[in-house]
């Protein structure tokens, strides 16, 4: 099997990227600039080929990645993440050992605060808790999701109208179309700090934008989910905007992702 590594990032030049990030694979890199324009490189011993792309957006930039790729296994990153030597390997020999899974969700360790998953043994994602892995730690089977035509929404994510939760739906539509979707606890790099890009708090906006893509992610039980939400994080994300406040802000936003 063959590896690609599918970048999206802002305003970075091919081995700048290469160098901060350690990557050690065949990688494409979108990088959302002021132009257009295309180029070929190599870093050591593997192809980069870069993209700069004048359109705003992340999940644009997944998808001008994705629809370019040609490997069997596509590794989607951010220009945050700093990858561990071997990462590549890791990833590969992990499909060998489940031949099952169409889609791998690694464990990448995030900056203290932020984060939202811990994988500490194999096992199966469904619909149920697939809302809290970031995309750069999808791994998946290129043929599988270039077969079923699944992207990146355009409607959440950095640079998007709703601030997050591209990544939810990506796997809801991977599991939609029968793929089979597993977590693993094989660490394959770090997350560096940075400010966010859509994350300012967990004020109204926040609560709003997650209650439509409630709507997107859950269906029916959307209201059910995000009281769920709600109360198994009370502690942190309550703290400003009273749990009873912010679940109607939630609701607001799920009227609104109904219509």
């Amino acid at each position: 099997m063959t590896l690609q590594l599918l970048v999206a990032a802002m305003n970075k030049s091919a081995l700048e990227l290469a160098e901060e990030m350690q990557i050690g694979s065949d990688a494409i890199i979108i990088s959302q600039g002021d132009a257009y324009s295309y180029e070929e490189t190599e870093y050591k011993s593997n192809k980069l080929r870069y993209f700069s792309m004048a359109e705003r957006g992340v999940g644009l930039s997944r998808n001008n990645a994705l629809l370019r790729a040609e490997a069997d296994i596509i590794l989607f990153a951010d220009e945050d993440i700093v990858y561990r030597e071997g990462y590549a390997e890791a990833v590969l020999q992990e499909f060998e050992n489940h031949p099952e899974a169409d889609m791998l969700l690694f464990q990448v360790n995030a900056v203290s605060g932020r984060e939202t998953y811990h994988t500490e043994s194999y096992g199966r994602v469904r619909w149920y808790n697939c809302g809290r892995y970031p995309t750069y730690s999808f791994a998946v089977k290129r043929a599988k999701v270039h077969n079923h035509n699944i992207t990146f929404s355009l409607l959440f994510g950095g640079g998007a109208k709703y601030s997050n939760g591209e990544d939810s739906l990506f796997i809801k539509d991977c599991l939609k179309s029968g793929l089979k979707v597993y977590k693993t606890p094989v660490t394959i790099g770090d997350e560096k700090e940075r400010p966010s890009t859509w994350f300012h708090g967990y004020n109204e906006k926040f609560f709003f934008d997650r209650g439509v893509l409630y709507v997107h992610l859950y269906g029916y039980l959307c209201r059910v989910m995000a009281l769920r939400f709600l109360l198994a994080h009370k502690e942190e994300l309550c703290k400003e905007i009273p749990l009873k406040e912010a679940y109607g802000i939630m609701c607001r936003g799920i009227k609104e992702g109904r219509q």
